[in-house]
């Protein structure tokens, strides 16, 4: 007989406060999607920091080549599901492809992934241009976690998955978006594919918690899809990823394994990173 998926985690949830504390001790911070109930058991037990429900479920989920289809009901599907078994984990979910074109619409949907989903933060890909969106979001009470670089969702106008910020110019159009968005609310800024200088140089910029996915070691905490560290996600997988499945007798040692490799700093190394 089956019971309810559910951490045996006693320990008190962990808050934007405790996150922040985390940067200001130099402790890293450890990070992993997840999108159902069992596997947010197992990673919020193993001592996961924050759980991100990431619109790539499109990817290992759902089979799709982009994070574009997927939909707000999606998400906050999922997000139930993530919520239900976790204990102490932060919890963020992905605002999906045009569902903050506008404040307005930023704000409805948010609400939902925060109401219905049980989500504490919402997260948006954009530049600078979203600062008046990640203000109003911050103004009406939602946490917000800000993506910069490789942004998913605009995979075909970007043509395709490539390292952001290479280019001297963009590089410094990408520390004063960060610094902006910090200004105008966002609670956490997340760097995918960006060059580990850059990232650092980011992560100093700004007093905010900067999570990477792509970004090197010189960030204050490190996310994987889930099913990338497991390797689990058939065919080609990215750089950054490792599979700590190797010399694991159980998922759950995966990622404990994860976790501790995150914060003794032993992951990312160099061959996870780019120039």
């Amino acid at each position: 007989m089956y019971t309810q998926a559910k951490s045996s985690n006693d320990s008190k949830p962990v808050t934007l406060r405790d996150l922040a504390r985390m940067k200001a001790e130099k402790a890293k911070i450890a990070c992993l999607t997840a999108y159902d109930a069992s596997f947010a058991a197992l990673v919020d037990e193993a001592g996961i920091d924050l759980v991100l429900v990431g619109d790539s479920l499109g990817n290992v989920i759902q089979g799709h080549a982009t994070t574009v289809p997927v939909t707000v009901d999606d998400i906050v599907y999922h997000t139930k599901l993530v919520a239900r078994g976790l204990k102490r984990a932060f919890l963020v979910a992905d605002m999906p492809f045009l569902s903050y074109a506008t404040p307005e619409a930023a704000l409805a949907n948010a609400g939902r992934l925060m109401q219905e989903g049980g989500a504490k933060m919402v997260k948006l890909e954009g530049n600078g241009s979203q600062a008046d969106i990640v203000r109003y979001l911050a103004d009406n009470g939602v946490p917000v976690c800000a993506h910069l670089g490789l942004r998913p969702q605009m995979v075909h106008k970007l043509g395709g998955f490539s390292v952001q910020g290479r280019k001297a110019k963009a590089a410094k159009q990408m520390v004063e978006d960060a610094k902006l968005l910090e200004k105008s609310g966002a609670d956490l800024i997340l760097l995918e594919l960006v060059p580990r200088e850059l990232a650092a140089e980011i992560t100093a910029a700004v007093e905010v918690p900067v999570i990477g996915i792509g970004a090197g070691p010189k960030v204050d905490g490190q996310i994987l899809v889930l099913y990338d560290m497991l390797d689990i996600t058939p065919g080609r997988k990215p750089k950054f990823a490792k599979n700590f499945m190797e010399g694991a007798g159980s998922v759950a040692e995966g990622i404990a394994a994860y976790v501790k490799a995150v914060k003794n700093k032993s992951y990312p190394a160099a061959e996870h990173s780019f120039d």
